[in-house]
């Protein structure tokens, strides 16, 4: 497994609709052990593929609490059937708008069909944390990140910040 660059905002790549997965095979596994393994290395509970630059329908997610006892799950072209018309709201954070987080409202419960880690399709109603985290990701899908949902203000204020971070050398220089 190998651990991969997380994109971070401002990226153009981290825009783009991701595009359907025909077949989970043995470089979609890859893929999904890769990005399990990123996102572990960066303590985050979801990824998307586009997140690391690859445009696929993909998302790995890991809400248990315990170290020890992982629980990934992962979702291959993911699709939303039904949402609750009673919302949530959490608090959100995104690996790739690093060290910013804000309150997001989101529907509280949602159904859900995917393919999973072996390609065969599986449905699953969502409550909670886990419908909170899977509809994050599924966002990141169709090119939208988390501060979308904030204020024009909140949101340019946020990017603003993470280009000048991004304009800083990742190194001393003497």
């Amino acid at each position: 497994m190998t651990i991969r660059k997380i994109l971070t905002e401002p990226n153009k790549i981290l825009r783009q609709v991701s595009k359907t997965v025909e077949f989970v095979g043995k470089e979609e596994q890859r893929l999904m052990d890769d990005m399990l393994e990123t996102m572990y290395h960066a303590n985050g509970i979801g990824l998307a593929a586009i997140q690391i630059g690859i445009p696929k329908r993909i998302i790995v997610l890991d809400i248990s609490k315990n170290k020890e006892k992982k629980n990934p799950m992962y979702f291959v072209n993911p699709v939303i059937n039904s949402k609750d018309s009673e919302s949530s709201t959490y608090e959100e954070g995104c690996l790739s708008v690093p060290n910013y987080f804000a309150e997001v409202d989101r529907p509280k419960k949602c159904k859900i069909q995917y393919l999973d880690y072996n390609g065969k399709k599986q449905i699953l109603e969502t409550d909670g944390l886990l419908a909170t985290c899977i509809q994050h990701e599924m966002d990141h899908l169709e090119g939208i990140l988390f501060i979308d949902y904030l204020s024009k203000l909140k949101k340019t204020m946020i990017v603003k910040k993470l280009s000048k971070q991004k304009e800083k050398p990742d190194r001393i220089i003497v």
